[in-house]
């Protein structure tokens, strides 16, 4: 009997813990994107030098010194917004004016892949920065922001690459958080990566 129990025991538990693996999973998603029911959608993060801001890409190649000056390096996202709960294919629910999203704050993080990330030492420090940007429910928003500052080339590691000395490239990709609310206050967070490459790379031509 005392077997059959402890049986039907271990069987309810196995039960319990199958169905909270997805729940636990759900909660941390929820607390990842924040406590609005939409979330945003990162179509696309590129960067563009500010030795020539109007060419973005990925990865950005930013020049620590552009003939003999200092320029900061621009990022460009584009967002959408989407629901948590959609619904089903036969009661479909999109967003209403209520879950447009606006972005007030970002913050930029430099990592290497090789594990060395002191600040100040291994990669540019840490920031934040302000950027106003409403998403539509029902459409997209561009805007661009700074991804590296001008400071940050005025302080080590960067500007120990200028005239090829130190190391001759540092190699990162930028973690950038954007921070918000919905139309009720929610907050919202959703993160990007984009890859940047530091280095005095030849100065674009200016004829």
């Amino acid at each position: 009997m005392w077997s059959m129990l402890t049986s039907r025991r271990l069987a309810r538990l196995a039960l319990a813990a199958s169905v909270a693996l997805p729940l636990a999973g759900c909660a941390s998603e929820l607390t990842r994107t924040g406590s609005s029911p939409a979330f945003i959608i990162i179509n696309s993060l590129v960067g563009a030098s500010g030795a020539e801001p109007d060419k973005f890409g990925s990865p950005l190649l930013s020049d620590v010194q552009t003939n003999g000056g200092v320029f900061n390096d621009l990022g460009r996202a584009i967002m959408r917004v989407a629901l948590k709960n959609p619904g089903t294919l036969t009661n479909p629910t999109s967003p209403s004016t209520l879950n447009s999203i606006t972005v007030n704050r970002y913050r930029v993080t430099y990592r290497r892949t090789d594990g060395r990330n002191t600040q100040g030492v291994d990669v540019p420090f840490a920031f934040d920065g302000a950027v106003t940007a409403t998403i539509p429910a029902d459409g997209i928003v561009t805007f661009s922001f700074d991804v590296v500052r001008h400071q940050a080339k005025l302080e080590a590691p960067l500007k120990n690459l200028r005239g090829l000395g130190g190391s001759l490239l540092i190699s990162t990709i930028a973690e950038i958080e954007f921070y918000g609310r919905d139309q009720v206050g929610n907050e919202v967070v959703a993160t990007g990566t984009l890859s940047v490459n530091f280095a005095d790379f030849a100065d674009p031509d200016t004829q």
